[in-house]
């Protein structure tokens, strides 16, 4: 079966004040002012990803409040409440199989809550069953550096300044699929360290062992909504060119 896992617990640090009213995944975007992760739980039902599990913490109420079982958004949703022994989102991966929400067998859609995006999860799943991955990591192309980069001789002397150039090299955009196979490696990783990273920690340990991992590659339109600067840098119009197909 395939699960849909939103990290959704955070306490959005780098969004406040907006936060201290607000879970950061409850934010409103677009010209209809839905919360940022109607988006998500949308997008996971129009691929047909109808199990979806939402990991919550901080402010869960206005999280379930919003979405309660998630029939009106064509979906059956699990809450799943952090455990603080369980760090990161590594962590709070391996507190949902734990509480029963996920399983082995399951094929699960990693989401982190901050991200919008119109991703075709469809072809991702696709992909990730053709190359029998482990893992499948969300890439995206053409990432803008936010700064200016400067380029130096070897004297270090500044030749000139290059402003907000595009990566060369795909970036991660906080969305993967993972295998429940995955949870020995947690279960192992719980026992070692207090906080497991999936992209820092549980990936690399993927590759070290010679697990299959892949990354997709693609050109969808992505935003990591993740700080107050991003947020009033968000673009309402392009939410609903983007992602209005959602809404219909």
């Amino acid at each position: 079966m395939v699960v849909g896992v939103v990290l959704c617990g955070g306490k959005g640090t780098r969004l406040r004040p907006l936060t201290y009213y607000f879970q950061k995944v409850m934010v409103p975007v677009g010209g209809k002012q839905k919360p940022l992760l109607e988006y998500v739980v949308r997008l996971l039902s129009y691929h047909g990803i109808r199990d979806v599990v939402l990991l919550v913490n901080y402010k869960a109420e206005q999280i379930k409040n919003y979405f309660d079982d998630g029939k009106r958004f064509g979906v059956s949703i699990q809450y799943v409440m952090d455990d603080p022994s369980l760090k990161g989102t590594g962590g709070a991966v391996l507190n949902a199989f734990r509480h029963g929400a996920i399983s082995k067998d399951d094929t699960f859609v990693v989401y982190y809550g901050d991200i919008l995006s119109n991703i075709d999860l469809s072809d991702m799943l696709r992909f990730h069953r053709e190359k029998g991955s482990v893992a499948t990591v969300g890439l995206a192309r053409r990432f803008t550096v936010r700064v200016g980069v400067a380029d130096l001789d070897g004297d270090g002397r500044v030749k000139g300044f290059v402003e907000k150039p595009e990566l060369e090299k795909p970036v991660n955009i906080g969305i993967l699929i993972l295998e429940g196979t995955v949870f020995n490696l947690l279960n192992e990783l719980a026992r070692e360290k207090n906080e497991i990273d999936l992209s820092g920690d549980v990936i690399p340990a993927l590759i070290e062992r010679g697990e299959p991992v892949y990354g997709y590659v693609t050109d969808c339109f992505w935003y990591d909504v993740g700080s107050t600067e991003r947020y009033e840098k968000l673009d309402n119009g392009l939410v609903d060119e983007k992602l209005g197909f959602l809404l219909e």
